[in-house]
């Protein structure tokens, strides 16, 4: 599908009424322990001097009695505060789990999923919390560098790119005239179709950037609608940029053997034709979002397996193309989809890169992620977010 609205003819992708979506693949610290404060010591009893003691003295004598005496309860107080503290319950700490801790306060950094967590030596354990600081509230969304957008030009459209957050787009063209690359962003151009197999458009392609797609739907009347046998006759061309290529993107049945992608592939692998990732179009006519996604991560494994090779996911969205209409689900719904897909697209690790279709917000493109430079719709919001 190209990026000039939807063609009647073209109903690329996999809902239904265009191909059978591939059935389902197979295969896919420890507490701070009791704290209790130690026994308090045994008291000794210091010698007093004898209570029955009759004998008259005199003032000499009864002070120097007087002086024996308050030494002595001098020493029994002096003993008394260095007395050893009493042997704790052993049997009491061992049911505890952990050992008396001394009551000196200390701080003993222990490991808990990478984060110091203090355990305080204190005589009364308090609960133990993490020090991990939080998340913080909002923030620029990060974005995937799977994260891409098809474009094609429409008022605002620069300023729309960039707000979209995208990492890399397209516009099925060797150029982006028109199109302001975002900081950051990356364009990646496209050999259409066998009119664009020229000295002047490949030079301009393989100076746009290391990567180049392929044709466009060759398998579809009304988009590149090659055979076989030419796209292999002008794939050396395409080759000769040294460009990392990648295949031409069929709008439907890439896993089916015998089908159009398997015979390119077959026969660019027979010849020694160099082909670097898959590129694929899928449209899902099912807008039940878990069935949709579902439905897609099966049709991209099914591919990965048949071929092997990294997936380019180059035009996604929902659209209904059976019984010859199509038909478009809720803006919601849309963006649901878009959030699912996206969250299982990251997680594939052999899909390398993605792109929406498409960025412009139209009534006839209700795909779309903007209406003007800085309208988002519910759809684009979304997309904001994803990554």
């Amino acid at each position: 599908m190209s990026g000039t609205g939807h063609s009647g003819a073209d109903t690329g992708g996999l809902g239904p009424g265009r191909a059978a979506v591939p059935g389902a693949v197979p295969g896919a610290g420890p507490g701070a322990g009791s704290n209790r404060p130690a026994a308090v010591p045994a008291r000794s009893s210091g010698r007093s001097p004898a209570a029955g003691a009759r004998r008259l003295v005199g003032p000499v004598a009864v002070a120097a009695a007087l002086a024996v005496l308050v030494a002595a309860v001098l020493v029994a107080v002096r003993l008394t505060e260095q007395a050893e503290p009493s042997t704790p319950d052993v049997a009491t700490a061992d049911l505890a789990g952990a050992p008396v801790v001394a009551t000196t306060a200390t701080v003993t950094p222990t490991v808990t999923g990478g984060t110091p967590t203090p355990r305080r030596g204190t005589p009364t354990p308090k609960p133990r919390t993490s020090i991990r600081p939080a998340a913080p509230a909002g923030g620029p969304a990060r974005t995937s560098d799977k994260k891409g957008v098809a474009v094609w030009n429409f008022p605002g459209v620069s300023p729309a790119l960039a707000n979209s957050k995208a990492s890399w787009y397209y516009t099925w063209a060797s150029h982006h005239q028109g199109v302001e690359t975002p900081r950051g962003a990356e364009f990646v151009p496209m050999i259409w179709g066998r009119d664009n197999v020229d000295s002047g458009t490949l030079a301009q392609a393989k100076a746009a950037g290391p990567y180049l797609l392929g044709f466009n739907e060759p398998d579809m009347a009304g988009q590149a609608d090659m055979s076989v046998d030419e796209a292999l006759r002008l794939w050396p061309r395409l080759q000769a940029t040294g460009a990392t290529l990648g295949s031409p993107a069929v709008a439907f049945g890439g896993a089916t053997p015998g089908g159009w992608l398997d015979r390119f592939i077959s026969g660019a692998r027979a010849r020694g034709y160099r082909v670097d990732f898959i590129a694929l179009h899928w449209y899902g006519g099912d807008f039940v979002t878990a069935n949709a996604v579902n439905q897609l991560r099966q049709y991209l494994q099914a591919v990965y397996q048949r071929y092997r090779l990294p997936i380019w996911l180059t035009e996604f969205a929902l659209i209904d193309f059976s019984n010859g209409g199509t038909r478009f689900p809720g803006e919601q719904q849309q963006a649901a989809f878009l959030t699912a897909a996206t969250r299982m697209l990251g997680g594939l690790s052999y899909l390398h890169r993605y792109a929406w279709f498409g960025l412009p917000a139209t009534d006839r493109d209700r795909t779309g992620l903007f209406r003007g430079g800085d309208q988002p719709t519910a759809v684009g919001r979304a997309f904001q977010a994803a990554g």
